[in-house]
C-alpha cells in the first residue's frame, strides 16, 4: 500500500495540482458554478410543477392542473421563471464564461462577458421556413399570400404553402445545446480581446474622465477585433458549410461525445479520477468540472427542458441516462465516496476515539452532503488505510444507480436538485418523484457499508499515535 502511495504522489499528485491551478479550466469551473442562481432557481420552477402538474394524475384520474385555479397560476409563473433560466442556459453561460475569463486574464471582466456572448450569439440563425404540402389554397388566398410576400417572407401554389420569417431564435439554440458553441467561440474571442488588453492596444483617455468611461472605451478596439473575428469565421463557415456552426457543433461534436460518455466506462473512469483528485486533497468534482458540468451538466439541462416540455415519456425517449445529477442521487450521499456511509460505520464498529471524535462531528454536514470534516479530520486524504474503499466503494454505488437506471429500474435524473439536499430526498426529487429512486440510494448505501466497514474494523488494529 505504501508502494501504491508513493507512486501515486509522484505521478498522478503533479498532474492534479496542475490541472487543479490551470487558469482555463479554473475560469471555466466558476463559469459553471457563476451559472447556479439561474439555473437552479429554474430547476426550482420545473420541480414544482412536476409536483403539481405532473405527478398527481399518476394518482388521480382527471386531474389537471391547467385548470385549477391558484393551480393553473403557479404553473403559469413557474414557466416564466423557465423561460428566462434554463430556455436561455446557454445565454447564461456564454457570458459567465467571458467574464471568468477576462478575470483569470486581469483585464475587464464585464466587457469579457459581453464579448463571449455577443461572439456567440451572432452566429445563431434569426430565420427559419419551411412548407406545407398537399394543401388546398383557393385562388384569392394565394394571390394575396403572394402579393405580400416581399414583406411576409410567404408564397403559395395551388396545393402548397412556404413560409418563412425573419427575428425568430429556436430556443433550441439557447439553452443546453448552446454551451458548446459558447464554450469554443467564447474561449477564442475572450482570449483575443485579453491579449490585446494586455498589450494596451487600447484607446486611452484623460484622468479626468470617469473611471466607467475609461474602461469601457479602453475595450473598444479588443473587442472590436475579437467579434470581427467571431464574424469572419461565421462568414467563411457559411460559405462552405450550409449549416449554421452551432447546427454543425451539435451535430458532428456535441451529441457523439454526450453518447461516448454514457458508456458504463466513460462514468467509471470520471467517478475513479474524482477519488483519486480527493485522496491527495485536491476537490475533485472542481477539477473534472469541465467534464462533469460540460458534459454530464449539459446532458442534464437536455433532461429537464425534456421534461418541462413533454414529462418523463420525453426524458425516457430523447433524454440521457446518465447525467451530472446521477453521481449525486445514487453515488455522492455525504459527498464524493458516500462518506455517509463511512461515518456511520465508524459510529457502529470503530473503537478509535479520534475516528469517533470526527465521526459525531461529521453527522451534521454529512447528511447535507458537505464531507470536508471527514475528509481532513478522519482523515481519508493520504490515508493509505482507506485508499482502496475510497476508491472502490463510489464505483460500486455508480454501478447500480446506472444499471438500475439502464435497465428501466428507475427514471433518470431529470431533475436539477441543489447538490446540499439529503440523501433520500435528493434522488427522489431529482428522478421526478420516483419512488423507486430513494430505494435505489439505499441500496447503494448498503453495499458500500459493506465495503467501508472491514477497513473500519481494521484501523481499530492500527495505533493513532503511529500514523496509517
Amino acid at each position: 500500500m505504501n508502494a501504491l502511495t508513493a507512486w501515486l504522489e509522484k505521478y498522478i499528485l503533479p498532474v492534479a495540482a496542475k490541472i487543479g491551478a490551470q487558469k482555463h479550466l479554473v475560469a471555466l469551473r466558476d463559469a459553471f458554478i457563476g451559472t447556479m442562481p439561474a439555473t437552479m432557481a429554474g430547476s426550482v420552477a420545473v420541480m414544482l410543477n412536476a409536483i403539481i402538474r405532473d405527478l398527481p394524475p399518476q394518482f388521480f384520474d382527471g386531474y389537471d392542473g391547467n385548470t385549477i385555479p391558484v393551480i393553473k397560476e403557479i404553473i403559469q409563473i413557474n414557466g416564466f421563471i423557465w423561460n428566462g433560466t434554463l430556455a436561455i442556459a446557454g445565454v447564461i453561460f456564454a457570458f459567465s464564461w467571458g467574464y471568468n475569463l477576462a478575470r483569470a486574464y486581469g483585464v475587464n471582466d464585464l466587457a469579457g462577458g459581453i464579448v463571449s456572448l455577443a461572439a456567440s450569439i451572432a452566429g445563431v440563425s434569426y430565420s427559419f421556413s419551411g412548407s406545407l404540402k398537399d394543401v388546398v389554397i383557393s385562388p384569392e388566398l394565394m394571390d394575396s399570400i403572394n402579393a405580400n410576400s416581399a414583406t411576409t417572407g410567404w408564397s403559395a401554389t395551388a396545393d402548397q404553402l412556404n413560409v418563412g420569417a425573419w427575428g425568430w431564435i429556436p430556443l433550441s439554440n439557447m439553452d443546453s445545446n448552446f454551451y458548446f458553441t459558447a464554450m469554443i467561440v467564447g474561449f477564442v474571442v475572450t482570449v483575443i480581446f485579453a491579449k490585446l488588453m494586455l498589450a494596451d492596444m487600447t484607446i486611452k483617455l484623460p484622468d479626468s474622465v470617469p473611471p466607467a468611461v475609461s474602461k469601457a472605451f479602453a475595450a473598444i478596439i479588443p473587442a472590436t477585433v475579437a467579434l470581427y473575428t467571431a464574424g469572419i469565421f461565421y462568414w467563411l463557415f457559411s460559405k462552405v458549410v450550409d449549416v449554421t456552426f452551432i447546427a454543425w457543433l451539435q451535430k458532428t461534436i456535441a451529441e457523439p461525445l454526450l453518447g461516448m460518455t454514457q458508456g458504463f466506462g466513460a462514468v467509471v473512469v470520471v467517478t475513479l479520477f474524482v477519488q483519486i483528485f480527493w485522496f491527495f486533497g485536491i476537490h475533485g468534482p472542481n477539477v473534472l468540472a469541465p467534464i462533469l458540468e460540460g458534459v454530464f451538466g449539459v446532458a442534464q439541462l437536455k433532461n429537464v427542458n425534456l421534461f418541462q416540455e413533454g414529462g418523463m415519456d420525453a426524458v425516457l425517449k430523447d433524454g440521457y441516462k446518465w447525467v451530472r445529477g446521477s453521481w449525486d442521487a445514487f453515488a455522492w450521499f455525504g459527498g464524493s465516496g458516500g462518506t455517509i456511509v463511512l461515518i456511520i460505520a465508524i459510529l457502529l464498529f470503530s473503537k478509535r476515539a479520534d475516528f469517533l471524535t470526527v465521526a459525531r462531528l461529521s453527522v451534521g454536514p454529512g447528511i447535507f452532503n458537505i464531507n470536508e470534516p471527514a475528509m481532513f479530520g478522519i482523515p481519508i486524504v493520504l490515508n493509505a488505510l482507506l485508499f482502496i474503499p475510497f476508491l472502490l466503494a463510489p464505483v460500486v454505488a455508480v454501478a447500480i444507480g446506472y444499471f438500475a437506471t439502464d435497465f428501466g429500474w428507475v427514471n433518470p435524473v431529470s431533475q436539477q436538485v441543489v447538490w446540499v439536499t439529503p440523501p433520500f430526498l435528493l434522488s427522489f426529487l431529482a428522478t421526478g418523484a420516483d419512488w423507486r429512486a430513494p430505494i435505489v440510494t439505499l441500496v447503494s448505501m448498503l453495499a458500500t457499508f459493506a465495503i467501508w466497514t472491514p477497513f473500519v474494523l481494521a484501523a481499530n488494529k492500527v495505533d493513532p499515535s503511529l500514523g496509517e
